[in-house]
């Protein structure tokens, strides 16, 4: 049986794109339409079993009752049995997620969901030299493995995409520490004004323009959405419909995570701290006029991806609460200007006459805010 262990080194995951055959696609579709089985199972257990008892079932519980399953079932015999315990670690996972973070009630899997996926947590190996991934149960398998990694290896996890891509994450441990956190100071901090008419306005005075690869796509996407609903349903050209426009939605996303990691790995480079402003996204997008142009700039990706890049290279992360109203008050003097509005780009502080650029002052009052809570400024 597979068993949860705790992590000791810097982990990081790699992913790499697998090349299968045909058998293997078969193989590959049965691990992962017997893990969603598994889950789906799990969760109407755990379910069943507490409206019956008012008590929970324990992974270990579930694990147990799996064995009798794959005795019902013959076909689970065929797949990984490790992918399948880890499928009850998962749903372990996404309760103590839930009770924790208040993240939302585990929902049962679809096999209509855009991403499928199945976890290997032990006995599989990458050969750089032959550039394969051996997996338990289907063997070896042509990978483009672009990059060299060393560590242990720990859960990786196969991953089909909606345009019938298939991918191998592995988390490895790394031999190396977590690096200490550099010290910083005022000159090696910078703050971040996040928005949507620029992505991001530093506190330097630089603009980085939001790229709005959505909003540039979106004819393209109603013209290829508009075909997929004409074509009768159950037909193939309904699915080479829908094969183009997943396409098209896969294009979009990877220009937004490689624009993405391109900025925050040279944020994190430049600097010693970075300065962020706590949003409440989920309130954010409630605003009609305004959701599809966050869900554009995807703002909790980027803030991700700047967090973990930090940890990598020993940078720190700063937030100020998201009400501290780094819009309005003039950084040099203080004034607080309670009448500007979303139209006001520009306002001038009646108190020095200093003439503000909205996003710059607000980008200037983050790192000011953020260093004073770090006693290294004060007012």
């Amino acid at each position: 049986m597979f068993v949860r262990r705790e992590y000791n080194g810097m982990l990081k995951a790699y992913k790499f794109r697998l090349n299968p055959t045909t058998s293997q696609i078969a193989m590959f579709e049965q691990h992962i339409g017997s893990c969603r089985y598994v889950y789906n199972w799990a969760l109407e257990q755990k379910i069943k079993t507490y409206e019956q008892t008012g008590k929970s079932l324990s992974q270990f519980d579930l694990n147990k009752q799996l064995t009798v399953l794959k005795k019902e079932h013959n076909w689970l015999k065929e797949v990984n049995s490790q992918s399948l315990q880890g499928m009850t670690r998962n749903l372990e996972s996404a309760f103590t997620r839930f009770f924790r973070e208040k993240s939302g009630f585990p929902k049962f899997k679809s096999k209509k969901n855009p991403i499928q996926s199945f976890p290997v947590p032990q006995h599989y190996s990458v050969n750089f030299e032959n550039n394969t991934v051996k997996l338990p149960k289907i063997g070896e398998i042509k990978a483009v493995l672009h990059r060299k990694f060393e560590g242990d290896l720990r859960v990786a996890t196969i991953s089909k995409t909606s345009t019938g891509k298939y991918f191998i994450s592995v988390l490895v441990e790394c031999n190396e520490e977590t690096p200490k956190k550099q010290e910083f100071t005022k000159s090696t901090t910078i703050g971040i004004d996040i928005g949507i008419k620029d992505f991001a306005v530093l506190s330097t005075g630089e603009k980085i323009e939001n790229p709005k690869y959505l909003k540039n796509s979106l004819q393209r996407l109603k013209i290829l959405q508009k075909r997929v609903s004409r074509k009768p349903k159950g037909s193939k050209n309904r699915d080479k419909a829908r094969h183009r426009l997943s396409v098209l939605h896969e294009k979009i996303n990877n220009q937004r995570n490689n624009f993405q990691h391109q900025l925050s790995f040279r944020l994190i480079s430049e600097n010693q701290a970075v300065a962020l402003e706590t949003l409440n996204v989920k309130s954010m997008v409630k605003n009609h006029c305004l959701a599809q142009s966050i869900s554009d700039a995807s703002w909790s990706s980027f803030v991700t991806k700047l967090e973990y890049k930090a940890e990598w290279f020993g940078r720190t992360v700063l937030r100020i609460g998201q009400f501290e109203p780094s819009t309005k008050i003039c950084h040099v003097c203080g004034f607080h200007n309670s009448n500007l509005t979303l139209k006001d780009r520009e306002w001038e502080c009646p108190e020095c006459n200093t003439l503000h650029d909205r996003d710059v002052n607000a980008a200037i009052n983050i790192k000011k805010f953020a260093l004073q809570d770090q006693n290294l400024i004060t007012i």
